[in-house]
């Protein structure tokens, strides 16, 4: 037990879990926190402000069009700073992988949640990616790409915990997840009556394993993420979204119109779909699935 509270300890240098934004009442969360975490805009490009961590260097040549790209750094896995002070994240690997196979280069920039999309909508930035879900909302103000990651809801229990095939059976089990969460009102229509909401994936981790809740419902990125930081900790992860789900669809926003630079965008986004480079990078950052 002491090594694991060490573990925990973690915690206090890692990113914070935020939530990702998969419907409308979880985006008014995951907004919350990421301006909490993030109040400054970072206005030099990631060659000089926000240092990206690696070695990349584009094969594409000069005349290759370069875009910036808006992010929140401070929603880990998808966009985070390092200790050291560097962008990272699946996301930062993805939009440099997409740009590459669409034909394109990408200078990042952090910004709050808050207020990130109307930067792309202005022309400030070109394109904004965060972990962000699909919503028919968006679609209607923003250009969106097409889907580059399915991020369906999941559950999270300690190893050995039999019958968890999805959501229903959950329902009279100890239930944590975001606070304002779809998953929390998922598991409350199935039935749940024990809820408790925390503020990050990893207080809800924390919890789980320390034998307070039996159960962690949340998208599933950040439930693998968590796990892959503490392996000693033996958890099962089980998704319940089909992945036809819109809500599941991770995308790049865009400015409502920009057909060229969304015909870029979703050209590499098939390329590295296609040829596997995404399922490598999601194998990164997130492990393998079980």
């Amino acid at each position: 037990m002491k090594v694991f509270y060490q573990s925990l300890l973690i915690g206090t240098f890692l990113p914070v879990f935020l939530i990702a934004c998969s419907d409308t009442t979880s985006n008014q969360s995951a907004e919350t926190q990421a301006t909490t975490q993030s109040t400054t805009t970072t206005d030099t490009p990631s060659k000089g402000g926000v240092k990206v961590a690696g070695n990349f260097v584009s094969k594409l040549p000069d005349t290759a069009p370069t875009y910036k790209v808006i992010t929140t750094g401070s929603m880990a896995p998808f966009s985070f700073i390092n200790e050291k002070g560097e962008l990272m994240g699946l996301d930062i690997d993805a939009v440099r992988a997409i740009g590459e196979a669409g034909g394109f280069k990408v200078e990042f920039y952090t910004h709050p949640w808050q207020g990130m999309f109307d930067t792309v909508n202005s022309g400030q930035y070109d394109m904004a990616s965060s972990g962000i879900s699909y919503t028919d909302e968006r679609a209607q103000i923003y250009g969106l790409s097409n889907s580059y990651f399915f991020n369906p809801s999941a559950i999270m229990v300690k190893q050995g915990v039999a019958n968890m095939k999805g959501l229903a059976d959950i329902k009279d089990l100890r239930i944590a997840g975001m606070t304002d969460s779809k998953q929390l009102t998922q598991a409350k229509n199935v039935g749940a009556t024990q809820i408790k909401g925390y503020t990050t994936t990893f207080l809800a981790f924390k919890g789980l394993v320390q034998g307070h809740e039996d159960a962690v419902v949340q998208d599933e990125p950040f439930l693998r993420y968590t796990a892959k930081q503490h392996p000693n900790q033996k958890v099962t992860i089980v998704p319940y979204e089909d992945a036809n789900e819109p809500s599941a669809q991770q995308i790049i926003l865009m400015k409502k119109g920009n057909q060229a630079l969304i015909n870029s965008v979703n050209k590499g986004i098939e390329t590295i779909k296609n040829n596997g480079e995404m399922a490598k990078i999601e194998e990164k950052w997130l492990g393998k699935k079980a």
